[in-house]
């Protein structure tokens, strides 16, 4: 069976790591075409969340989401398995505790699938073996989700006693709600031609291949306007939350209005006019790709 390995860099393809050591929780660099890196650093827990990876993900979708040189994110995780939940450590120290400490505890898991749902750039997951609990939250926070045909996907909450609550609006709209309430109360196993119908990853295929489907994803991406990109995410976010009234008319309107006289709108359309490329398409072949 073939696993997802973190790519291999070459020397001078990373231009910052922002992470301290190799066996942080989690692992944060940015390549030289602006492609950022998280990658979830527990395989020997199974990729587990717990209070540190959470807080250190969120810390990183911080800095990344402000940082100029960003311009994809790449979620993924090392060892056979993209994430198996919460750690039940965790879990169990933090009954012991009060409603005041697992409140502020959960509002810390809600704030980071907000973060990552709001983050200004194209986002990837890259799913390999199980995908439990918290990590359905974080792939349904992704844009786009690529994933191994053997990963594995389960809302278990229920069969601990517990509820899929933080990440449910989440799954709720990427898989629709009348399919979620079927997996949240029989907390099934579910393979990923399942995930792939109900929405949850966009492709599935080998998982020797998904570091293909991973630089073919990333090259489409760097062809468009980044400008454009953080808008499309605005616009669909707008266009999910509002009815479609004058309010939303306007607004859509302004947006359109907007970004035709800016910087890259002018640019993108002087570019096609002249038979060239635009000052911000960085893509190349897949042959000569080397930073992700």
């Amino acid at each position: 069976m073939h696993t997802h390995e973190i790519p291999v860099f070459q020397p001078g393809d990373i231009a910052e790591i922002l992470h301290a050591t190799a066996s942080d929780p989690v692992l944060c660099s940015i390549s030289r075409r602006g492609i950022a890196h998280l990658t979830l650093n527990r395989p020997e827990k199974s990729n587990a969340f717990d209070d540190l990876l959470i807080a250190a993900l969120r810390h990183y979708l911080q800095q990344l989401a402000k940082h100029s040189d960003v311009r994809v994110l790449v979620l993924s995780a090392a060892g056979k398995h993209f994430s198996a939940g919460a750690d039940l450590n965790w879990m169990k120290a933090m009954a012991q505790k009060s409603r005041h400490d697992n409140l502020n505890d959960a509002q810390a898991l809600a704030s980071l699938m907000y973060e990552l749902d709001t983050f200004p750039h194209p986002s990837i997951a890259m799913v390999q073996g199980a995908a439990f609990g918290g990590a359905l939250g974080l792939i349904s926070c992704c844009d786009i989700a690529l994933g191994a045909d053997s990963a594995r996907f389960k809302l278990s909450e229920v069969k601990l006693g517990l509820i899929p609550a933080t990440i449910g609006p989440y799954v709720c709209r990427a898989m629709g709600q009348r399919q979620a309430r079927r997996l949240m109360l029989t907390a099934e196993t579910f393979d990923a031609a399942t995930a792939l119908q109900l929405g949850v990853l966009h492709h599935a295929c080998p998982a020797d291949q998904l570091e293909t489907e991973l630089q073919q994803t990333i090259e489409v991406l760097l062809a468009n306007s980044p400008a454009a990109l953080s808008q499309v995410k605005q616009l669909c976010q707008m266009c999910a939350q509002s009815a479609i009234d004058e309010k939303l008319i306007r607004l859509t309107s302004e947006m359109i209005a907007d970004i035709r006289v800016s910087a890259q709108g002018q640019e993108g359309l002087s570019a096609f006019f002249e038979k060239r490329r635009p000052d911000w398409d960085t893509s190349q072949s897949l042959q000569g790709a080397k930073d992700e």
